[in-house]
């Protein structure tokens, strides 16, 4: 238990320069404070497991810091359900989720990537050339699996709104009773300016933001991190227009053979992520 405990401590509050502890770290911290006279990393290894301890682990993450988190976060939740405001959405209502990912680099290699064979993974060059970067926009429709997108030299509120405007602007977007559009809290879309704006150009179009720094509660986050991982990584590209053609074809091929996500983490699910989070005062203390 001790060594357990041990494990669960902060290098920094042990007074050790490491940012993490290995079970190598752990047999000595041990040994030096005389828990024990000698014991194996393995042993200290399936003590841990036990408790599914893991102090070579980490994780980012991001502490709640809107306080009014758990209403913003359960309307997108109800909207995720096909509910607002108490009452189911109706077949005429559309719900969007929307945002820009940033910086997509056309990194043109010196010289051209190897495809894999018998043997050997596909190689490519390490050193390159920037051919320039886009601004990817895109909007899910999350109950039909729909998708829209653009590039742009940046983002901004006139990019964004181009974006918008593209949806909009046609069926069944275009006539329907509302279309919900989750967006989070960038330059692009906030604030009750951002809600005004687009309420004047559409105005069956309704914005809803979600808490400050939580991102993970917006779908289209999910599908920008397959982009990333299906159709830029690696990144070998030969101009700024090539990545602009993969990026729509991508888009046009994952309609193809996607379905919408299911999405399972409820209001419950919420309920009990905020009680945890007030049972745990520390944390909540340190984050602040």
């Amino acid at each position: 238990m001790q060594i357990k405990a041990l494990a669960c401590e902060l290098p920094a509050s042990l007074g050790l320069p490491l940012s993490r502890l290995s079970t190598a770290d752990v047999v000595r911290e041990a040994q030096r404070n005389g828990i024990v006279a000698s014991v194996s990393g393995r042993t200290v290894w399936r003590w841990l497991h036990e408790d599914a301890i893991r102090p070579w682990q980490h994780r980012s993450w991001v502490f709640p810091r809107d306080p009014d988190f758990a209403r913003k976060a359960g309307r997108i939740l109800d909207l995720y359900a096909r509910c607002w405001q108490g009452r189911p959405l109706t077949d005429d209502d559309f719900v969007l989720s929307a945002d820009e990912k940033t910086s997509i680099q056309a990194r043109i290699r010196r010289h051209p990537t190897t495809p894999p064979y018998p043997g050997q993974s596909m190689r490519v060059e390490h050193e390159y050339a920037r051919g320039g970067a886009w601004a990817y926009l895109a909007a899910l429709d999350v109950h039909r699996g729909k998708l829209f997108g653009r590039c742009e030299m940046t983002t901004g509120i006139a990019p964004f709104g181009r974006l918008v405007t593209q949806v909009m602007t046609q069926s069944p977007y275009r006539d329907a009773a509302r279309v919900f559009w989750i967006i989070d809290n960038g330059s692009s879309h906030r604030g009750t300016a951002c809600v005004e704006r687009l309420q004047s150009a559409f105005p069956n179009l309704v914005p809803v933001h979600g808490p400050v720094h939580a991102s993970w509660l917006n779908q289209i986050e999910i599908y920008f991190s397959i982009v990333q991982r299906k159709a830029l990584t690696p990144n070998d590209f030969s101009s700024l227009e090539e990545v602009e053609e993969r990026l729509l074809a991508f888009q046009h091929y994952y309609e193809s053979i996607a379905k919408p996500f299911e999405w399972r983490f409820t209001k419950d699910d919420l309920a009990a992520l905020m009680r945890k989070l007030d049972d745990h005062p520390i944390t909540v203390a340190a984050a602040a």
